[in-house]
């Protein structure tokens, strides 16, 4: 398989920093245009998962992808077949943890990971609370697989707080194979990699925002704590797409963070 056609690999400028910006659920590469143009003094590396975006889907492999390392995998393959190395990965919602993942796998390959709204586990547990009932994440898979267009759109206000963008989002939800995004949503929103976090030994920054009804601030406060050394910003921002609702605001965190400078909030 050529993992280039695989993932629908784009690399754009020439700099000796390498970004590689990841996608969450349901979205394509096409989601980070508000940010990802601005680092074009440096390397910009984007893609689709299999089964988003214009992915190859015949490469979708249920066994492989039924848990986010496939995903990891994925990414890791990407930098060895492109010849990439230190490189910064930029990760939202469950790219997050799947950079977190391949960055556990292959240190050597990562300089720094940026985590927007992750979460490793959006189920709540005893002492934790991750934002949701398991019955209640349970009811949100089978509505998904009930049908595609009511999930997205029960689940758009809370994806993208902006009404502008949250039609878009519908939109890519709705062109996903019903079977992969199925197979995608069990393994973003019923797994729990919370012990991964405490794994995670690349210099991280952790970008949020401070209404956020898929990724609490109690989700945030556990990352912090659990990735040794993490940075922390809380953007005054509602909804779990600020790249895309507040942009400026993320660039600003990921700014600072690559040139050494303190997180400004936390």
């Amino acid at each position: 398989m050529n993992v280039q056609r695989r993932n629908n690999v784009t690399i754009e400028g020439e700099g000796s920093r390498t970004l590689m910006f990841a996608h969450g659920y349901g979205c394509d590469q096409s989601m980070w245009r508000l940010v990802a143009p601005h680092f074009l003094a440096d390397k910009v590396v984007l893609f689709d998962h299999v089964g988003a975006g214009d992915s190859d889907v015949s490469a979708y492999q249920r066994q492989k992808y039924a848990g986010l390392a496939g995903y990891a995998e994925d990414v890791i393959e990407i930098c060895e077949a492109q010849g990439l190395r230190e490189v910064v990965f930029v990760g939202h919602s469950v790219s997050a943890m799947i950079g977190a993942l391949a960055a556990i796998r292959r240190p050597d390959l990562f300089s720094r990971l940026i985590m927007i709204c992750a979460s490793p586990r959006f189920a709540n547990d005893e002492g934790y609370g991750g934002g949701f009932d398991q019955a209640d994440l349970e009811d949100l898979i089978e509505l998904l697989a009930k049908n595609q267009l009511d999930w997205s759109s029960a689940l758009a206000p809370a994806v993208v707080g902006d009404a502008g963008f949250q039609a878009e989002w519908r939109d890519k939800v709705c062109r996903i194979d019903p079977v992969i995004a199925e197979d995608f949503a069990r393994a973003t929103f019923l797994s729990d990699h919370r012990s991964d976090c405490r794994s995670v030994s690349t210099p991280t920054l952790l970008i949020e925002c401070s209404d956020d009804a898929l990724a609490p601030a109690t989700v945030g406060a556990f990352v912090h704590e659990a990735i040794a050394g993490s940075q922390r910003v809380v953007l005054q921002a509602t909804g779990h797409s600020p790249h895309l609702t507040a942009p400026d605001a993320v660039l600003d965190a990921m700014r600072a963070f690559l040139a050494g400078a303190p997180a400004a909030t936390a």
